[in-house]
């Protein structure tokens, strides 16, 4: 097997998997590191959870609103060098993340797998009607059919990921040459189940920080994702 630069560019089909880590150095906070979400708050996977939404939307809407939201984020150097890939060198290139902060789309990638949702697609729950992220971040009461509760189109804590999520990111990593785990722990099921899908022969890489452990052979690259996809 040879360099995560030269299975790049002898793959025709490339799948990246990624996690918090790749929003990290765009200012958005993972969720269990030091310094991430849920530190130092006492069950903060409830402030995240459909009962907290259906039971207590107001202390819902203000942990989302005030901890979840970064308008200003721009996409960093690991966006955009997957966006690249895609133009660049023709490949057919498939993102699939964790993230719901919609920075891969930013970056220009096309094909982009958002298996948790997006802060960035709102809707209202009494009419159904779509509502701009904008307009959530002012109120989550839906003024224009008399008050229904808005909330974003992310999965939360008791609720089931999207069939459409499941079966795009399904099709692309059975698809695939080359998966790249990026970002991630790859601890958190079902994502961490996808490799188990993997076609036979394909490369796994894994670009991460913290040391992965995979219960199949793969290369790790264990290094700040920034300083690596900057040199791809």
């Amino acid at each position: 097997m040879g360099t995560l630069k030269e299975m790049l560019s002898s793959s025709e089909r490339i799948v990246f998997l990624t996690g918090a880590g790749v929003s990290v150095p765009s200012g958005i906070p993972d969720y269990r590191s030091k310094n991430g979400l849920y530190t130092g708050r006492k069950n903060p996977e409830y402030l995240l959870s459909a009962t907290c939404l259906r039971e207590e939307p107001d202390v819902f809407y203000a942990f989302v609103r005030d901890n979840m939201y970064y308008p200003d984020a721009k996409p960093n150097a690991i966006h955009e060098k997957m966006a690249e890939i895609e133009r660049r060198d023709g490949k057919q290139v498939t993102v699939v993340t964790q993230n719901i902060d919609g920075l891969h789309g930013l970056a220009g990638s096309r094909n982009v797998v958002e298996f948790h949702g997006s802060l960035y697609r709102c809707h209202c729950q009494k009419c159904g009607a779509t509502v701009r992220a904008e307009q959530y971040l002012e109120s989550d009461k839906h003024a224009e059919c008399g008050g229904g509760i808005i909330r974003p189109d992310v999965v939360l804590y008791e609720e089931g990921l999207p069939e459409d999520a499941i079966n795009g990111a399904l099709h692309a990593v059975t698809q695939a040459d080359l998966i790249v785990i990026v970002g991630t722990s790859f601890k958190v099921s079902p994502f961490c189940n996808l490799t188990d899908y993997r076609k036979k022969g394909s490369a796994v890489f894994a670009v991460n920080q913290e040391l992965l452990r995979l219960p199949f052979p793969f290369t790790m690259i264990q290094d700040d994702a920034v300083s690596v996809f900057k040199e791809l």
